[in-house]
């Protein structure tokens, strides 16, 4: 009998997943599915370059997925049947039986978060997004970024270097940079002074206008366009269907990567709250590969009859790009806390987030050692 793995989504975590178990186990004895919305791999962590107007790599998924036996579906997830172990599509073959499932859907932009983002912000966590930004940019006189983490602070930078004409300012409700030791802030703000960005800490928005920006202090701050980066969210589709969700709808699973409720289904990626060091996992690339290849390892383990090792999910550094040619390394504990004066600054840091950012891909290829370390 085939054992049937569905992963659902091609990020980072989901694309490891499927070809990591594809490795590990006999075609004849599993068949492996991807299921993805689109067609291609997005390298997330390089959309702000793509809303500046730079090229990405091309990377389709058919090319990535060759010869690893994955089959890949290009549809859009529209419901679970827990129960019966079913997934539902909006396209062919419109359902898929599962004997494993690991849902990696990720996240996208919080629209929600204050009145006029939908009608009125642009985002950055899809490609179209990107694409529609770089075009509404070209005809912009004045920018607002709001979110002081990372999408926030690379967006604005990747902006001002590129299009140095425009008036751009990041918005923040706490401090830009908030985690990164007093060097690293202090070197995201000569950037900042370089750049010519106009920059607010301590600036809650409240709404988004046609002409800009409400903040919390009663002040409007006038803006072309606008670029919402102060937050994302998961699908609300795992909590629709039964799944065990903590309060922001991310799967609660356990320390193999299984969920809690059900445990034929792994959660991974954004859309899982994952046990690390500092507490639940964080929304990014550098927790959602190795949940991915993980996760891939514990589905052979657990259609083999072995025993599930507990995941390991450390974390190492926050890569922050200041435009092409600058950045912020702040190198960490295990836990995400930053270790002090271990801090990589200027074309050495942006060399180093370019290597890191091509072996993402090159891992995406080649899933491999096949029995990482406990």
């Amino acid at each position: 009998m085939t054992d049937r793995i569905v992963v659902l989504g091609a990020g980072y975590a989901g694309l490891g997943a499927a070809k990591r178990a594809a490795a590990r186990l006999r075609r004849g004895d599993a068949q492996v599915t991807l299921v993805n919305a689109r067609d291609h791999f997005v390298e997330r962590v390089r959309l702000h370059q793509l809303a500046a107007g730079q090229r990405l790599p091309d990377l389709p998924l058919a090319r990535l997925l060759e010869g690893s036996g994955v089959e890949l579906v290009v549809a859009e997830v529209t419901g679970l049947d827990l129960q019966a172990r079913v997934v539902r599509l909006d396209a062919a073959p419109y359902s898929l039986s599962y004997d494993v499932l690991v849902y990696a859907l990720g996240s996208g932009a919080d629209m929600e978060a204050v009145p006029g983002i939908r009608e009125h912000a642009s985002t950055l966590a899809a490609p179209d997004q990107a694409a529609r930004l770089r075009s509404r940019v070209g005809d912009s006189g004045s920018v607002a970024v709001v979110g002081g983490g990372l999408t926030g602070i690379e967006a604005a930078t990747e902006l001002a270097e590129r299009y140095p004409r425009l008036t751009i300012r990041l918005i923040s409700g706490g401090r830009i940079g908030d985690g990164l030791t007093e060097p690293a802030r202090r070197h995201l703000h000569r950037a900042f002074h370089r750049l010519g960005l106009t920059v607010d800490e301590h600036a809650a928005v409240t709404a988004i206008g046609a002409d800009g920006v409400l903040l919390n202090d009663g002040r409007e701050l006038p803006a072309e366009t606008v670029v919402w980066a102060a937050g994302f969210r998961v699908p609300e589709l795992a909590a629709q269907a039964g799944l065990a969700t903590d309060e922001h709808g991310r799967m609660l699973v356990d320390p193999a990567l299984r969920s809690l409720s059900h445990p034929e289904v792994f959660g991974i990626g954004d859309a899982a709250a994952a046990h690390t060091p500092g507490g639940a996992s964080r929304m990014s690339c550098q927790t959602g590969l190795p949940m991915g290849l993980q996760a891939g390892d514990r589905v052979a383990d657990l259609l083999r009859g072995r025993q599930l090792r507990p995941a390991r999910i450390r974390y190492v550094w926050q890569n922050v790009s200041l435009g092409r040619h600058d950045g912020v390394t702040q190198f960490t504990r295990a836990d995400g806390s930053p270790l002090g004066s271990a801090l990589l600054t200027g074309r050495a840091s942006a060399r180093f987030k370019e290597a890191i950012t091509r072996g993402t891909v090159w891992a995406m290829r080649h899933p491999g050692p096949y029995r990482p370390a406990a």
